[in-house]
């Protein structure tokens, strides 16, 4: 089927339905009928989108980790662990899964069970079916999001939102680029279509489901309006297929000016492509990811780094954040070292809630700095795609418009080089051929090249590697040694 950016029409999508669960045994199970009882039967304290839109009206930043093991009441016993120090919790999905490779999770299953404890990266909630997580959100008191790394995720789709879990995060880009080498983007935007084209249904059904594009994308000096547009796009093409509750991310970069920029400038530019997109009935909310890179494995000093992440996110006015642990540098953190970083998280939102950052020069520089970039790369866009905004992304990276820095995709430039400027904030070092303006070419290059002054050196690669290992060194900018 040739991609575009339109609505799937119901006999495609539900003769493509038909093979999608026959891809594992346990799809058989799944009715769309009896998924939306389900959904229907969660009290309204359980439901992901109406906990999002109180939080959203009332000023909140809610909490979330991210945590997965392979045995259901593992699974379940670590969410009820973390439930009463966090505002809305996870399914975490298993690297096998994540790659469609089904028969390896079912293995991984069963030497956990051996074992006695989980030897899987996360949560198979495609082998355990759809009866074992209903029985996992059954047991929590707190709405569960999915969240996996998944370029193809319909049947994980099908039978998590069947399962009675209310949000389910990633997108075509955004599940493939930072994900995968060898996925060819117009395959997984069009199997992401399918996930966005099932929620809308759920959606016609009277049952919201959350959708949140993945924003951090490869997680390493990331800039704004890279991510920015990565989740207008997602956005887009979930609103076309019918979702309406839609959360927009992005990945802290450790500059808090910039921090704070960029989660006002991507609310306000979300809400203003959609709208000129014809869109107006949908709920939008913002994440907030602390820290995506290097940790100090010190756990004093990692504390240090997730009380930062959450203060920038409850100052920007996010409706939720997502929580790192003090257990970073050494791989799947405890359920204790969770649920520190939780309590760490939530003594930071509690003290700032009442406090206002203030207006600025600086932060409305990097705000609109952040839009004008975003309307470059999405002009271009838009262009490439004769207005077709899905087809507009895959010759948007073809030809390197969108660029991910550090992203193992073929498909996806690698042109792009960011680094810190003199003041820790994230600039374009090289910028492939992202359309960006002369003049706001031009203002990179001369806060670079401040910064490169300030060390003694010339501006070089070596800045990158410095900035990208600094944090897990104790400080932000990658400066040499004295």
């Amino acid at each position: 089927m040739e991609l575009t950016n339109k609505k799937i029409e119901l006999p495609d999508f539900l003769a493509e339905r038909e093979q999608v669960l026959t891809t594992w045994p346990t799809g058989k199970d799944v009715k769309f009928a009896d998924g939306v009882k389900y959904q229907e039967s969660l009290p309204e304290h359980k439901r992901f989108a109406a906990v999002l839109k109180k939080a959203d009206a009332e000023g909140k930043t809610l909490s979330q980790p991210r945590a997965g093991v392979a045995l259901v009441d593992e699974h379940i016993a670590l969410l009820q662990g973390l439930q009463t120090a966090c505002d809305l919790l996870p399914s975490t999905i298993d690297a096998y899964t994540r790659l469609n490779r089904y028969e390896e999770s079912a293995k991984g299953i069963a030497k956990s069970r051996e074992a006695g404890t989980s030897l899987l990266n996360g949560f198979p909630a495609v082998n355990h079916g759809l009866a074992e997580c209903r029985r996992v959100v059954e047991a929590v008191d707190k709405p569960v999001q999915v969240r996996h790394g998944t370029p193809d995720a319909r049947l994980l789709a099908e039978i998590t939102l069947a399962g009675g879990f209310s949000a389910y995060e990633g997108g075509g880009i955004s599940y493939n680029i930072p994900y995968a080498k060898k996925v060819s983007l117009e395959k997984s935007i069009r199997d992401w279509q399918y996930c966005d084209r099932l929620v809308g249904l759920y959606e016609e059904h009277g049952v919201r489901i959350n959708r949140e594009p993945f924003g951090p994308l490869s997680g390493t000096l990331v800039p704004p309006f890279i991510s920015h547009s990565v989740a207008i796009i997602e956005g887009l093409l979930a609103l076309e297929q019918g979702v309406r509750s839609i959360t927009v991310g992005y990945g802290q970069v450790g500059n808090m000016v910039q921090d704070i920029a960029a989660i006002r400038a991507l609310r306000e530019l979300a809400d203003e492509y959609f709208r000129a997109a014809g869109f107006d009935d949908f709920e939008l909310t913002t994440v907030f990811h602390q820290w995506m890179g290097g940790f100090p494995e010190n756990e004093a000093m990692a504390f240090s780094v997730i009380s930062w992440g959450g203060a920038v996110a409850g100052l920007s006015g996010a409706t939720k954040v997502i929580v790192k642990t003090p257990h970073e540098a050494r791989g799947i953190p405890t359920m204790e070292a969770n649920r520190a970083g939780l309590n760490a998280t939530r003594q930071i939102l509690n003290m700032v809630q009442d406090q206002v950052f203030p207006n600025s020069d600086a932060l409305a520089f990097e705000v609109e700095l952040i839009k004008r970039e975003v309307r470059a790369v999405m002009s271009k866009v838009f262009e490439l795609g004769n207005g077709d905004i899905a087809v507009g992304t895959v010759r948007a990276f073809e030809a390197g418009v969108i660029d991910v820095p550090f992203a193992p995709a073929a498909c996806n430039a690698g042109k792009l080089l960011p680094v810190r400027d003199n003041h820790g904030a994230v600039r374009v070092f090289e910028a492939g051929q992202v359309p960006l303006p002369e003049d706001v070419l031009t203002l990179h290059r001369d806060l670079i090249n401040e910064r490169a002054r300030a060390e003694g050196r010339e501006p070089s690669f070596q800045m990158v590697v410095d900035d990208i290992y600094a944090i897990s060194k104790s400080t932000l900018i990658g400066r040499p040694a004295k």
